[in-house]
């Protein structure tokens, strides 16, 4: 295939999930042909603004909001306000496509890609959605019938979208997510000061960490750590909780539990755990299937169509993680974990049937799609 140089806006975000992916299929294009130009449309105020710079790539933000699920005056205020502030991020989409003149738009999800892409579709231009999550998010539903194509992670996708226009791609992921050596593990251990004769497991809250996963260390914690007195724990707590974890932790010799607010050589940590705890947004599930490690998934609850528990479960029907509701994360999370990492042939189990369902070169197939629409 010829990599010819492209115009190509990628619009998403507004929520956290969507800013990787969407940087990754960036690179991607980039690195088949440099001289491509990509310009990033997403939400003002949200981080994609800060992260996507960070990038190298420029980003133009629209002043649309999403809908807030919890009932509050500010929130019943802010709701009122997303009608208007989408009719005129909707005008401010055309204008940003008339000016940039792309040749494609590329869609990621999240509500900040909804004007860009009906803006795109109203004014005829080619246009790709990538759908990341095992339940599709309405943005993406109600395009699905005007996008040359839909690149999903997820079998069964049919029920959301026409079955000629899907792809299965996968989920663009950082390139240093892979089956580990044990000379990785090894030093993932040295990195963290771990005992390597001991058994391992990471708990992830993500970068604003997760008060469920945080909750359950802690009555884990109180109830003197049963079961874990062969274990080691990296807990990811969260910027957001380290002060009141902080708290917690003062005055409690632990030596066997170390935590922080963010892991910056996150493939060290997943190359060093037996276990991986965490929620099951997109790109933490597409991750843990091309480590191939075993996973406990508490899916959130506080997710638009609770996709969370839908992308662990189609993990957990192929046998390839372990499932704990986040109602019952308190009293059965770590019990759970610490059951599995003292069960090797589980944890091989889990980690194979989860390496099959990895589709790692996500990024190329959807840059390969991109060409292939414009070829038509």
């Amino acid at each position: 295939m010829e990599y010819k140089k492209l115009r190509v806006i990628i619009s998403g975000g507004g929520t956290g999930g969507h800013i990787f992916p969407a940087v990754s299929i960036a690179k991607k294009l980039k690195e088949v042909n440099p001289d491509t130009e990509i310009l990033f449309v997403g939400a003002e105020g949200k981080m994609e603004m800060e992260k996507v710079p960070r990038e190298g790539f420029r980003i133009i933000g629209l002043p649309i909001t999403g809908l807030q699920r919890q009932l509050s005056l500010k929130n019943i205020i802010g709701d009122a306000q997303v009608p208007f502030k989408f009719i005129a991020s909707i005008s401010r989409a055309r204008k940003i496509l008339k000016e940039f003149k792309p040749d494609i738009a590329v869609g990621v999800g999240g509500y900040a890609s909804a004007p860009l892409l009906m803006a795109a579709t109203q004014m005829k231009l080619p246009a790709l959605i990538q759908e990341q999550n095992g339940f599709a998010g309405l943005t993406n539903k109600m395009l699905g019938n005007k996008v040359q194509s839909i690149c999903v992670a997820y079998e069964g996708m049919e029920k959301f979208f026409p079955a000629d226009k899907i792809v299965m791609s996968g989920n663009p992921i950082r390139p240093e997510m892979h089956p580990y050596s044990a000379e990785e593990r090894l030093e993932g251990l040295k990195l963290y000061g771990f005992d390597p004769s001991k058994k391992h497991i990471l708990i992830v809250g993500g970068s604003l960490g997760s008060g469920t996963l945080n909750k359950s260390m802690k009555a884990w914690i109180e109830a003197g750590c049963p079961g874990g007195e062969d274990v080691e724990i990296l807990w990811q707590c969260g910027k957001y909780y380290k002060p009141g974890i902080d708290d917690f932790m003062q005055g409690r010799d632990l030596p066997s539990i170390k935590y922080s607010d963010f892991i910056t050589r996150m493939d060290l940590a997943y190359a060093m755990a037996d276990v991986i705890v965490s929620r099951s947004g997109a790109s933490s599930v597409s991750e843990i299937c091309a480590t191939a490690k075993a996973a406990v998934f508490v899916p959130s609850p506080n997710v638009a169509e609770d996709h969370q528990t839908h992308n662990a479960m189609a993990l957990v029907r192929k046998d390839a993680a372990v499932l704990v509701k986040d109602a019952d994360a308190p009293s059965e999370l770590l019990p759970a974990a610490l059951r599995l990492v003292h069960d090797p042939e589980r944890i091989a189990t889990l980690g194979q049937n989860a390496l099959a369902m990895a589709l790692p070169d996500a990024a190329m197939t959807i840059v390969n799609e991109i060409y292939k629409i414009l070829a038509k």
